[in-house]
């Protein structure tokens, strides 16, 4: 995989990656940036929430569950001294439809973290990444009652 960046000045920088798309990547005006783009560290919460998401939601869609909505927080702890690296991540996932089955959706994160997301797989190496998940009945007309809510134990 190969990935560019472009400087368009300040600390303005556009990224392309393999597949030609675009992301537009800044910074803040407090360290002298446009504050125009994601921050180059927001990259890595949404790539491990899209990379797990995507999983997510093909395995419940294979197991037929009725998915009105879907969504996949990630929280992220740095340490407070530089490099200020990474060093707990919160994964949340929000399941929203009609009779969706507890065990379906545990079964699917657990698939993503242990087989399918190289993003999750390689973030938890290095720091604890705790799971947890929200299943909702839809009720129509945007209204929605919480099921369940847990965690997926993952050692």
């Amino acid at each position: 995989m190969d990935a560019k960046t472009t400087w368009k000045g300040k600390l303005s920088f556009t990224g392309t990656g393999d597949s030609g798309h675009e992301v537009p990547l800044g910074a803040s005006s407090s360290v002298g940036g446009d504050d125009d783009g994601l921050r180059p560290m927001e990259l890595f919460a949404l790539g491990l929430a899209g990379c797990t998401g995507m999983d997510v939601i093909s395995i419940l869609q294979k197991k037929r569950q009725e998915i009105a909505a879907f969504e996949v927080e990630v929280h992220m702890k740095r340490a407070d001294e530089h490099p200020k690296v990474f060093t707990e991540a919160e994964i949340e996932y929000f399941v929203t439809g009609k009779g969706v089955q507890e065990k379906a959706v545990v079964r699917a994160i657990e698939l993503s973290a242990t087989r399918y997301c190289p993003a999750q797989a390689m973030l938890g190496q290095i720091m604890p990444i705790v799971v947890k998940y929200h299943i909702y009945e839809d009720k129509g007309d945007e209204k929605q009652e919480i099921v369940v809510s847990g965690t997926v134990d993952l050692e």
